[in-house]
């Protein structure tokens, strides 16, 4: 089963707002096995929208909809829906019922606008919204699946996970093919040396797909695979997720939709362990990512900024030397941090970042992204360097992951010296 995206709004085209609903549509969608072969992005306009409905429904087998169905002058996607599938308009009363709960919650007035919000076409099975006013419409015909949905993400969601994917599922559940989809999560090193140490693809994934998705924060391998049933999709799956393990199994540290903080404080939890955390360039994200996980008080005792060469001396006691000899993004600060830190707060682990993160304070030494990360416990302090790119905030990214990769390597006993 396969499917098309139409997403409508000028603000689209305009730059004024990111389209992300083509990438969570299509990431629910392939989980139960409809592919997004194609997506696109139109304007407000009723001759170009009506021309993609047109396409879509004699191309693929679904069609999903987003944006255009607010109450304003410029949403004209219900008009188009209407003069497609020459339909009309209906009161709804459970869609009514919906914006006066709504409403009522916010303590605000409807409006004429809003109660216009409940007329549906006529054809449609109405895909109820329980976070906006502006409601979806299911439509079967000529044995394709028109679906039309409001363009705001966290409403678009809300209706894909309680109607959309529950339906579509019931249909791909019918299908002889089962498709099974698991992503690998790396970190700690690029796509073209882990493409490299994998080796022949085509060996291991044989008829299955392998696909490398970067990000500041590692590559993602997706693995697609299909078969007649079950048991033979899963075993596939099972023996290429073994041989992908078996050449690139250290820089794995999950699947799927797991973080790498929440791996972190697994480990800490099982080993009773205590953390505390000294940051300078990072400006606490590492302490951030850290203390977002749910119960991070069994781990974490503490995190300081210690921006300046002042903090560095007077809280974590950083020798002043160290930092005239060898300045405040060496390696011998960062370990001196991570001692630093451990010893005023009593936990079993200190870590620290220090670094540039530019665009400015680079040397012909130390260039912009340059990051030295530090771990200290009862058995070692050491520290790492590490050379990043030049854009700040992705460096921030990086440096945090990178000090969370450290962590999760020392407490599995993971070689982190490459």
């Amino acid at each position: 089963m396969n499917a098309y995206l139409i997403s409508i709004g000028d603000e689209l085209l305009g730059g004024q707002t990111v389209n992300t609903n083509v990438a969570e549509i299509g990431e629910m969608l392939s989980d139960i096995q409809v592919d997004v072969l194609k997506s696109v992005v139109v304007g407000d306009d009723e001759p170009t929208i009506m021309e993609e409905f047109d396409y879509g429904l004699k191309t693929y087998d679904v069609v999903i909809v987003t944006g255009g169905l607010g109450p304003t002058h410029d949403d004209i996607t219900r008009k188009c829906v209407l003069n497609h599938f020459e339909t009309e308009l209906v009161f709804n009363q459970s869609v009514m019922n919906d914006i006066k709960d709504l409403f009522g919650k916010r303590k605000r007035e409807i409006t004429k606008l809003h109660e216009e919000q409940a007329l549906v076409p006529k054809i449609a099975d109405v895909i109820r919204n329980h976070r906006g006013t502006a409601p979806g419409s299911w439509i079967e015909k000529n044995n394709k699946i028109f679906i039309s949905l409001p363009g705001v993400p966290f409403e678009m969601l809300g209706m894909m996970e309680a109607y959309v994917i529950p339906n579509l599922k019931k249909i791909t559940d019918q299908l002889k093919q089962i498709k099974l989809v698991k992503s690998l999560l790396t970190t700690g090193i690029p796509e073209s040396t882990l493409y490299e140490k994998i080796g022949n693809i085509k060996e291991i994934v044989g008829d299955s797909k392998l696909a490398f998705l970067p990000s500041q924060f590692g590559v993602k391998m997706k693995i697609t695979t299909s078969a007649p049933d079950l048991e033979e999709a899963t075993n596939k799956m099972t023996e290429i997720e073994q041989k992908l393990r078996s050449s690139v199994g250290r820089y794995i540290y999950g699947k799927d939709q797991e973080i790498l903080e929440e791996v972190v404080a697994k480990l800490l939890r099982e080993r009773g362990l205590t953390i505390s955390v000294a940051e300078s360039c990072t400006g606490g994200l590492i302490s951030s990512r850290l203390t977002n996980v749910n119960g991070s008080s069994n781990f974490f005792e503490r995190g300081v900024i210690t921006y300046s060469n002042a903090a560095k001396v007077e809280i974590l006691d950083v020798s002043e030397d160290i930092i005239q000899k060898n300045g405040a993004v060496s390696l011998e600060v960062s370990r001196q941090m991570a001692e630093g830190i451990k010893a005023i707060s009593g936990t079993d682990i200190g870590i620290s970042a220090t670094g540039i993160m530019g665009p400015t304070g680079a040397t012909y030494d130390k260039p912009i992204g340059l990051v030295y990360i530090g771990l200290c416990d009862e058995k070692l302090c050491t520290a790492k360097e590490y050379i990043f790119g030049d854009n700040r905030l992705m460096n921030k990214d990086r440096t945090s992951q990178a000090a969370l990769e450290m962590l999760r390597r020392h407490l599995l006993g993971i070689p982190y010296d490459e």
